[in-house]
């Protein structure tokens, strides 16, 4: 029997809607819905609406549960109150990345929405540390929902959807309707540089909110957006994908991920190796960009190479809209990480020139 990968909830609506699918991680996604560069532009002029259903949301209930979450996660969850998040990381002892999430607080329960990591694999780590605490977790991945609306008429768009605006605050979220449909409007930031907010509700709402938001978008110019154009979008913004370009061999203080972490709020698992690194050292490599000359764009893994010597590899590589070259995501060591540092890429027979290139390619304005 041959492996099958997952399929989105509305795979037959994305098919009608023209989708190309592959199937990068384990699940068929819409890589295109036949015109990736309008989509691309969709986002970055109007609005864009991507199905992120694909991706693992735990609940987190019981009385301890923001006690025991404190203890584990990198991000002060103890000042969130019902309608706030934050994002956060789950590390080891030795600092090096397990997950990267964002953290959603109820009344009665905390979400864990995971960025590009296994539920699985991070309820089996967790579990480890609960010994009596009140903490209960739940894998409700399958029941929701996720859809993610980005550009600048992002606002525009739920207002017409749900008849208000999504909350200024980043990461506030709120309970809305569209319609009939019961969601919730979470205010995001950081996957494409523009202006972001999630759509969560539950499955069996996906494909009228899907042809609700469709609708509300029409006048706004929202599209449909695959893999490939959200792929250019977050790689211009400079934004790691876990499981892609942050997995559970980097450590923490390699990638610039500032706005998940709180230095005064205490002990969690790594902190003493994130504290060291702010206050008295430094770290070997860094998370950083390239831009190519020519127009070859190298696979992920490329080793980077100055004087003849390895000094880093690419993790993601595409072909920019916006600068009309190819760029790429890469971990280099810290004495080549001066912008505008000349490099070789070296990709199997391929042998490209790169220069060192400060994040993020694209800034809106």
């Amino acid at each position: 029997m041959g492996w099958m990968a997952n399929q989105l909830p509305l795979h037959a609506l994305h098919a009608q809607l023209g989708a190309v699918f592959d199937s990068p991680c384990g699940w068929e996604l819409p890589f295109s819905y036949g015109d990736p560069q309008a989509e691309y532009r969709a986002v970055r002029t109007a609005a864009g609406v991507i199905d992120q259903s694909y991706s693992s949301v735990l609940e987190v209930t019981g009385r301890d549960r923001v006690a025991f979450l404190q203890g584990m996660l990198t991000n002060d969850l103890k000042v969130l109150t019902p309608g706030q998040g934050c994002p956060a990381a789950f590390l080891d002892a030795h600092g090096k990345v397990q997950a990267l999430l964002t953290v959603l607080a109820l009344d009665d329960r905390l979400l864990l929405m995971l960025n590009g990591g296994s539920a699985e694999k991070t309820l089996q780590a967790l579990d480890k540390f609960l010994i009596s605490e009140k903490a209960y977790f739940r894998d409700v991945s399958a029941e929701k929902a996720l859809f993610l609306i980005a550009g600048p008429s992002t606002a525009a768009v739920i207002k017409r959807l749900t008849g208000e605006v999504p909350l200024p605050a980043p990461w506030a979220h709120a309970e809305r309707t569209a319609g009939e449909i019961a969601l919730r409007v979470i205010t995001a930031s950081g996957e494409t540089g523009e202006t972001e907010a999630w759509l969560y509700a539950g499955a069996s709402e996906g494909e009228r909110l899907w042809r609700a938001t469709l609708a509300a978008g029409k006048p706004a110019g929202l599209r449909p957006v695959g893999v490939t154009a959200l792929d250019v979008l977050r790689v211009e913004a400079g934004t790691p994908w876990y499981g892609h370009d942050v997995d559970e061999t980097v450590l923490f203080p390699e990638v610039p991920l500032e706005r998940y972490v709180s230095y005064t709020k205490g002990c969690y698992i790594g902190q003493e190796v994130v504290a060291r690194v702010k206050y008295r050292g430094h770290v070997n490599r860094s998370f950083t960009g390239l831009t190519f000359d020519g127009d070859q764009v190298p696979r992920s893994g490329a080793v980077i190479e100055k004087d003849d010597r390895q000094v880093g590899r690419v993790t993601s590589a595409v072909n920019s809209f916006a600068l009309n070259r190819p760029i790429a995501l890469a971990f280099i060591r810290r004495e080549h990480l001066e912008p505008g540092t000349l490099v070789t890429v070296r990709d199997n027979d391929l042998m490209l020139t790169a220069r060192v290139t400060a994040l993020p390619f694209y800034r809106r304005g």
